[in-house]
């Protein structure tokens, strides 16, 4: 098959619900889980499988292999790319601190008196 390439200036802008190919092909990298990485056909395979109203573009993919070897985000192992150990761990939201409620002061009560010690009983005698 013939792939068509949009000419400069001619393609639309990518729209704000489709995700951008960096994020494509890390979720392709997740879900092929190869040991040894995904080759660049394996991704394109996935892309155009799983997100169909997506022109697919091949400079736009290795484009974005080229920004997530760079950024830290791939690793190039020979022909194929793997996601590092930084890009697996997915960043977690940090939930602002619930704020407390400042404690009521109750007044102190009044120190009690102690009670004097019982007198231990005498032994009994046999």
């Amino acid at each position: 098959s013939i792939l068509t390439i949009c000419p400069p200036f001619s393609c639309p802008p990518p729209s704000a619900t489709m995700p951008t190919y960096l994020e494509m092909t890390k979720a392709a990298l997740l879900a092929l889980k190869d040991r040894s990485g995904s080759s660049n056909s394996a991704i394109k395979k996935y892309i155009e499988a799983n997100y169909p109203g997506v022109k697919f573009a091949q400079h736009s993919l290795r484009a974005a292999l080229k920004k997530g070897v760079e950024s830290g985000m791939l690793e190039k192992i020979k022909a194929s790319y793997k996601l590092t150990e930084k890009a697996k761990t997915v960043p977690k939201k940090v939930k602002p601190a619930p704020k407390k409620k400042p404690a009521v002061k109750k007044p102190k009560a009044a120190p009690k008196k102690k009670a004097a010690p019982k007198k231990k009983a005498a032994p009994k005698k046999k």
